[in-house]
Formats: C-alpha cells, sequence, structure tokens
C-alpha cells in the first residue's frame, strides 16, 4: 500500500457517495494549489493525467 492510499481511502470513505462535477474538482484543485504552491507541478501532471486517461482507448 502506498502512503497515498490512506488519504484516498479516506476520501473515498467521507465523501464516496457524493457525486461532483469535473467543474467543482478544477477549483478544488486551484484552491489546493493556492494554499499550496509547492504542489503546482504535482497537481498540473495529475489534471493533465485526468484529462488525456481516455486516449489510449481510441487505438
Amino acid at each position: 500500500m502506498y502512503f497515498t492510499d490512506r488519504g484516498i481511502e479516506e476520501l473515498v470513505n467521507r465523501r464516496g457517495e457524493e457525486t461532483v462535477t469535473l467543474e467543482w474538482l478544477a477549483e478544488q484543485l486551484r484552491t489546493f494549489v493556492d494554499m499550496n504552491p509547492e504542489f503546482e507541478t504535482p497537481i498540473e501532471r495529475f489534471a493533465t493525467w485526468l484529462a488525456r486517461d481516455d486516449e489510449d482507448d481510441e487505438e
């Protein structure tokens, strides 16, 4: 188990029943980076990965 799995599991346990939009998620990520600018690069990579996740399905 990776260290990040604990945070992911907490997210699922606390908010797993909620439905959110990508717009809401984007705003949360912007707020997080504003509060934690040292995470700008990882958040940018994560957002790009999410945006392009379905590109492999087209092959």
